[in-house]
């Protein structure tokens, strides 16, 4: 007889996003053609940001750091996702499931993160502009920059031993296309109640005052902007409303699947698609387009990699 918390689930079915053959193959066409036209962008916003000295403000240090989160966050489902589509049997070993959910909260969690950080630069930038160049000092820019690294590991390390103190020994079909705690803790052999409380605290409840936090910052800073008759007041608004819509994209589908009991509902694969392989490769995109100095950057940059 097994002791308790030991696992003796090695490994995990993947049930995936659509039993149906013709959605698989659609899903598999338009997420490929997605990922080789938008991951490469991503990447070139990278060098960009790294590779142009005129864009030194921390805004552009965030955006660079975004873009590279994004673009790391897409490589954890999307792959395997892609090839599973023609897998009969879509397997996955209990190490590789925890270590994929170790990551997609590692990153996603230092996104939210990154998001709050770039929204106190906006509101230092907009409300206090005769304070900006002190407060966003170069050492400053550094620790908000790391802050979000740490926040995302504490929060993944805490979803992590969470599962792993949970015992698993049948059944080990999962109810999605990737490892992620609703479905994990479902499998397991004991009562999760406690479990799945204390996630919906850790997940649920941090992204959804995150949520709220940015929203009325948002608010803030737009109601100062209309209030204000400066030159810049038009790059300002647009700013905002491209962050406005970047934390509607990525905080809304995580406030779906973590702020309620994990029951399975008929949208959460959908939800959870769109949440982990085509929104996280749009974000950075959209910032980009409503940027102007890094649509230029990018196109100098592109025509010196043709010249040469």
């Amino acid at each position: 007889m097994e002791t308790e918390n030991r696992t003796v689930v090695t490994e995990f079915i993947l049930i995936g996003l659509t039993q149906s053959h013709d959605i698989q193959r659609l899903v598999f066409v338009l997420s490929l053609i997605f990922y080789i036209i938008i991951l490469p962008g991503n990447v070139f916003i990278i060098l960009t940001i790294i590779s142009d000295p005129g864009l030194t403000a921390p805004l552009y240090l965030f955006l660079g750091n975004l873009a590279f989160l994004d673009a790391s966050y897409s490589f954890i489902v999307a792959p395997r996702m892609l090839v599973d589509i023609f897998s009969e049997k879509k397997i996955i070993s209990y190490k590789a499931c925890i270590t994929q959910l170790f990551f997609l909260h590692f990153l996603g969690g230092g996104e939210f993160l990154l998001l709050v950080v770039m929204a106190f630069d906006r509101y230092i930038a907009i409300c206090r502009p005769l304070h900006y160049s002190t407060v966003m000092s170069s050492r400053t820019c550094y620790v908000m920059l790391l802050a979000p690294w740490l926040g995302g590991l504490v929060h993944s390390i805490i979803q992590v031993v969470f599962i792993l103190h949970l015992p698993f020994c049948g059944p080990n079909h999962l109810d999605n296309f990737f490892c992620d705690v609703p479905q994990v803790i479902k499998l397991a052999c004991t009562d999760t109640f406690a479990v799945e409380l204390l996630m919906i605290f850790n997940s649920g409840l941090l992204t959804l005052v995150c949520f709220l936090g940015l929203l009325t910052s948002y608010a803030v800073i737009l109601c100062h902007v209309h209030r204000s008759a400066s030159e810049g007041k038009n790059k300002a608004i647009s700013t905002c409303t491209t962050h406005v819509i970047i934390i509607f994209l990525m905080f809304g589908p995580a406030i779906f699947i973590y702020t309620r009991p994990f029951t399975a509902l008929s949208a959460d694969k959908v939800v959870s698609f769109f949440h982990t392989v085509i929104f996280p490769l749009l974000n950075p995109v959209i910032y980009t387009l409503r940027n102007q100095e890094v649509k230029t950057s990018m196109k100098k940059l592109f025509i010196r990699q043709i010249i040469c």
